[in-house]
């Protein structure tokens, strides 16, 4: 029997500090609780975040900011096919979906309102079927403030 290995596209962390984004890659997108420890260690003004794309199905976003986790899922139904996403529904203490459910977003859909990204336009990312995790990642990064700075990051 052959495991599934998930092909991971971005996993990066950001954190804004003295009036700008520091960026770098995260050693492994699987691991939602070190990601949050790591986030945590992140001592900034304006939190730190986390923005996750894997096997081009699905993202994740979480942000902590000094002792709060806001955390956000783009499709809640890819936790019956992905630990990852199983792994984030127990952390995020949602409920798992079922196979009747519907490919919704969950979580904190107001994580980047006070970064100038109200829920309405993160939503409309999340509908919008014509781009891949990756591309809406990159949209939420262009939008935050950060854009040439993830496109440089994953470039190397």
């Amino acid at each position: 029997m052959t495991e599934l290995i998930n092909e991971v596209d971005i996993a990066v962390e950001a954190w804004h500090e003295d009036g700008r984004w520091t960026l770098a890659n995260l050693p492994d997108a699987q691991d939602i609780p070190a990601i949050i420890d790591r986030l945590k260690s992140q001592q900034t003004n304006g939190g730190a975040l986390a923005l996750i794309a894997i096997d081009e199905e699905f993202f994740i976003l979480i942000r902590v900011l000094g002792t709060h986790i806001s955390m956000f899922i783009s499709d809640i139904s890819c936790s019956l096919d992905y630990e990852v996403a199983e792994e984030f529904l127990e952390i995020a203490d949602l409920d798992q979906p079922t196979e009747e459910d519907e490919p919704l977003p969950a979580g904190n859909k107001d994580i980047f309102a006070d970064l100038g990204m109200p829920h309405m336009e993160l939503l409309a990312l999340c509908d919008d079927g014509e781009l891949f995790p990756d591309e809406q990642l990159e949209a939420i990064a262009k939008r935050l403030g950060f854009g040439n700075e993830f496109a440089e990051l994953l470039e190397l």
